[in-house]
């Protein structure tokens, strides 16, 4: 089955996206050339489509921006959320080939092709999202083939359940990391107060920022550390990081939170939050399309506030499950699912949304309060 087409809004080789279930989207070409696969998933943010490429959360996905145009500020090195992009593809309704931003350095395009991500515009971006919606989110295949060899492609992906690809994104090298946000000023070793050491799964660096900010030196390891190899720094809290693939697949990761719980403080965020929750003997689900945007309602039960967040998961943990472990902290508003959970008795807590993230804009930086906060009365 193939979407009729809107209007070409570029011009360039005719290409396809064709998910799993063979239904088959027409469209122009964009960024690198070539084939890619991999699932197919929307974000409803109206901006911020260089953070989404560059989130390693994204990994191993074809994102669908559901806004009208994307590129018309071009991109910028400053406001990318690791060094390199990591989405598997990149779908558009319309790509901007004029840009206009006084600290643009490359057309969006530019950026796509310079990095070897597939991409293609033109798509009927809102009959997509309908489709996702409804049907699910699936392996696809994007490139200038034939619709039944992209659809071929698409069946033979592997599918995210049970997949780890943590370390496909972490770092292999244990580092410091000193930058902070505002005008990116370097914030110096001796200003801290507190030491951190980050499990990095495909940490967001803005999430590292604001624990610079917070009054913190961070030390970031791998994805692979064991609790020793996490201990050995002397740190006084752990932060679990943000990460892409199914979190019940990260053996090693709920293995190590596991050995660490209870002997320093612990936040997680996003895939961070789901291992938590599976070092405690909790379960996760996958969610029919995830929640992916700039505009997802969740309440803070403690308090009764409502955020405004950043969100990008595919996975969910089932409250259920931790009901004589944990409380519920925050819960998502549209559907009701668990936002953040908090281990009754180790203080351990997490958030299944993103924090460092200007969504509200600051609505939930808070958080990082509360660890600083929990990280000094242990000492």
């Amino acid at each position: 089955m193939t979407q009729d087409t809107p209007q070409a809004h570029s011009s360039g080789p005719k290409a396809h996206l064709v998910l799993a279930d063979g239904t088959a989207f027409p469209g122009i070409a964009i960024g690198a050339p070539g084939t890619t696969t991999g699932e197919a998933v929307f974000t409803t943010g109206m901006t911020g489509y260089q953070e989404v490429l560059t989130d390693p959360s994204y990994r191993g996905q074809i994102v669908t921006m559901t806004a009208t145009q994307m590129g018309n500020t071009g991109v910028n090195l400053e406001d990318a959320e690791s060094v390199n992009p990591h989405v598997a593809g990149f779908v558009v309704h319309e790509l901007a080939r004029l840009y206009s931003n006084w600290r643009s350095q490359l057309s969006l395009d530019a950026y796509l092709k310079q990095h070897g991500i597939v991409g293609i515009s033109g798509v009927d971006t809102r009959a997509l999202t309908r489709h996702l919606r409804d049907k699910g989110a699936q392996s696809a295949a994007i490139g200038c083939e034939d619709v039944a060899t992209l659809h071929d492609r698409a069946k033979a992906a592997p599918s995210m359940v049970g997949l780890d690809l943590t370390a496909q994104v972490s770092t292999e090298k244990t580092y410091e990391w000193q930058g902070g946000t505002g005008n990116w000023a370097l914030s110096k070793p001796s200003d801290a107060r507190l030491h951190v050491v980050a499990v990095d799964y495909g940490v967001k660096q803005n999430i590292l920022r604001c624990l610079v900010e917070s009054g913190c030196r961070v030390t970031v390891v791998p994805s692979s550390s064991s609790a020793a190899d996490v201990l050995k720094h002397q740190p006084d809290g752990v932060f679990l990081s943000n990460g892409p693939g199914d979190p019940a697949a990260v053996e090693h990761g709920i293995r190590t939170v596991r050995d660490l719980l209870g002997k320093r403080p612990m936040f997680g965020i996003c895939l961070g939050h789901q291992i938590l929750s599976l070092a405690l003997g909790g379960k996760t689900y996958k969610l029919k399309f995830g929640h992916r945007g700039l505009n997802q309602p969740v309440k803070d039960l403690e308090t009764g506030r409502i955020e405004v967040t950043t969100q990008n998961h595919g996975f969910c943990v089932d409250v259920p499950s931790l009901s004589d472990k944990c409380e519920l902290t925050h819960l998502h508003l549209n559907d009701g699912t668990c936002e953040g959970i908090r281990h009754r008795e180790s203080g351990a807590f997490s958030v299944q949304y993103h924090p460092e993230a200007s969504a509200g804009p600051h609505d939930a930086r808070y958080l990082f309060k509360r660890f600083i906060d929990q990280m000094t009365a242990a000492r």
